[in-house]
């Protein structure tokens, strides 16, 4: 569905905000922090979990999810990890979107369409009301693929935090 401008400044400035803490209060992302710490116990990759709720006026003017999500990929590290095996979940509430980004060293093994396919089976969640369930899903699915290609070994540091941020 498409927002019409009132709409999207809205979303942007307010309500995506109240949604991200309606559907990820606190008590939700103890359990996301603990998932993830979990996942990487499995594997040598890192992942990164962002919540936004909007843009601001910057995403009332129309910058997009992808963008901001690759911004947030460089300020937050997730590029910068030892074997290049950063993944970053970026959840931009104002607009419903949902991107993935994984490192030059996790995309060198998992084709674009596997991403495209988990984003897809997460987003249904996400819009069904069951972001929580949607976001354990995915973590799950990328938990699975990074074990596969990045197979946790006697070294396995912690290189990013696992409390997912909320912007």
């Amino acid at each position: 569905m498409k927002m019409n401008r009132l709409q999207r400044l809205y979303r942007h400035l307010w309500g995506g905000e109240r949604e991200a803490r309606k559907v990820f209060p606190p008590s939700v992302l103890n359990e996301v922090e603990a998932h993830v710490a979990t996942s990487e116990r499995q594997h040598r990759g890192e992942l990164r979990v962002v919540i936004e709720g909007g843009l601001g006026w910057a995403g009332a003017r129309g910058v997009d999810s992808r963008a901001r999500a690759l911004t947030l990929f460089a300020q937050t590290g997730v590029w910068d990890t030892h074997e290049n095996s950063g993944v970053l979940i970026y959840l931009l509430m104002a607009e419903h979107r949902l991107e993935v980004l994984a490192d030059r060293g996790i995309d060198a093994h998992v084709p674009a369409e596997a991403w495209q396919r988990l984003v897809s089976e997460a987003t249904s969640h996400f819009r069904g009301g069951r972001g929580e369930a949607g976001l354990v899903q995915l973590i799950d699915a990328i938990t699975a693929l990074l074990a596969e290609h990045f197979p946790a070994g006697e070294r396995n540091p912690d290189e990013l935090g696992n409390r997912p941020l909320r912007l």
